[in-house]
């Protein structure tokens, strides 16, 4: 049973699950590749963690199970609602290796998605979660998570990380 007050590590498969909405291991290997193309062995030494309902962490070794601290590597993944969501740091630390739902930004556009603001924009793929990239340092680097619905891409960078870059 998930402990909210406890890191537990997810199971490996649905054969190893007690709780049938718990997400698997094996289930948020497939979301990032079915999703963005990112190829499970990307994740090879990380481990995923649940602590309350459906907020994964990534980390990067292998802690005992259960964990009583307070954080342990990066959120990483919401799971419990209709729609799996990337976070902003898993975005930025594993998006680089995404092929799938990636859409690029000019420079002015990521500005105003960094800011916070929700643009019209053209995208011919799924609408969704996306991997926002923009060119920095003359890299494509991955910037955050955009929201695509209706025409519009919503700028799904939270409130305390938001930046206005137009100076």
């Amino acid at each position: 049973m998930n402990d909210s007050t406890k890191f537990t590590r997810l199971p490996a498969s649905d054969d190893d699950r007690a709780e049938p909405d718990r997400a698997t291991r094996e289930a948020v290997l497939d979301f990032w590749e079915t999703r963005f193309g990112v190829p499970p062995e990307t994740f090879d030494g990380h481990t995923f963690w649940e602590r309350g309902k459906g907020k994964l962490w990534c980390y990067r070794g292998e802690p005992p199970s259960p964990v009583d601290v307070e954080a342990l590597g990066m959120t990483f993944l919401r799971t419990r609602q209709e729609h799996w969501k990337p976070t902003l740091e898993a975005v930025q630390r594993f998006g680089e290796h995404a092929t799938e739902c990636v859409i690029h930004l000019s420079e002015s556009e990521a500005e105003a998605f960094v800011a916070g603001y929700d643009q019209e924009l053209d995208w011919d793929g799924d609408w969704g979660y996306l991997v926002v990239t923009h060119d920095l340092a003359g890299r494509r680097e991955p910037v955050g998570v955009g929201l695509y619905v209706y025409g519009e891409l919503r700028s799904q960078v939270p409130k305390g990380r938001r930046r206005d870059l137009d100076t």
